[in-house]
């Protein structure tokens, strides 16, 4: 940025005392605050979030100083809620990703639970053994949640998720959504929404760095702790996976 195009002195000092009010602003909203979704508290945020972004952009093209604050965007935030009061029915939208972290084992237990499936077929043939098909097998075995509490044994690596929970007037009726499951989310309308990601965990990992832990020294005691990968998938006195649902 040019000299000509900066902001004056007066300008970043009228960027702050515009942060000053919106904070007292937001603290009254915060104070007269009528429940967990009170619209005038929303709209403190959103001037108070306004005015810290402003200023810190002027703050920098002035003096090139940046502010500690943390301007969430607009694409990480939800819109107030505006649905029903009283909601008779709710929708739960979860995504969980997934690498497949260990093919070998993926296909030997999806293969584990089509032996125990058809018990009069002698083998299975190897050829059809596809991590695509296993995981149709494994997916269309076992209920989400316990795929996510047992992905390590089935070779999966857990990547992020996320749950949101909307309310509605009404239960769907059957099979209207099945075809787009997703396509009709109204922001305004989520109850909560819960998300998970490693990216979140960077700073705590940071802060572990010299905490004086040795980590090697606990990855070994994991490694005590955990089942060879071979032996669990060629063992004979082992049992086949729970099938049941």
């Amino acid at each position: 940025m040019s000299d000509a195009a900066q902001p004056t002195a007066a300008e970043v000092r009228a960027a702050v005392e515009a942060v000053k009010t919106a904070l007292d602003r937001h603290l009254a909203a915060v104070e007269r605050r009528t429940g967990e979704d009170d619209q005038a508290v929303y709209e403190a945020f959103n001037e108070l979030a306004a005015a810290a972004e402003t200023y810190d952009e002027l703050l920098y093209d002035r003096y090139d100083e940046v502010t500690p604050f943390e301007i969430p965007g607009a694409e990480d935030s939800l819109p107030p809620y505006a649905g029903p009061g009283e909601p008779s029915a709710v929708s739960v939208l979860i995504r969980r990703d997934y690498s497949v972290a260990e093919p070998q084992r993926l296909l030997a237990q999806a293969q584990r639970v089509e032996a125990a499936e058809y018990e009069d077929v002698e083998g299975l043939n190897d050829d059809a053994a596809t991590v695509p098909r296993a995981l149709g097998v494994l997916f269309g075995e076992f209920e989400p949640d316990e795929i996510a509490s047992r992905h390590k044994e089935f070779g999966l690596e857990e990547g992020d998720s996320t749950l949101w929970v909307t309310a509605a007037d009404e239960p769907a009726d059957p099979g209207e959504w099945l075809e787009a499951p997703f396509d009709e989310v109204d922001p305004e309308r989520v109850l909560c929404r819960f998300d998970v990601s490693a990216v979140f965990d960077e700073d705590e990992d940071a802060d572990h760095e010299d905490d004086g832990i040795d980590e090697d020294a606990l990855d070994e005691l994991d490694a005590d702790d955990e089942l060879d990968g071979d032996d669990e998938l060629d063992g004979d006195d082992l049992e086949p996976l729970d099938a049941e649902r």
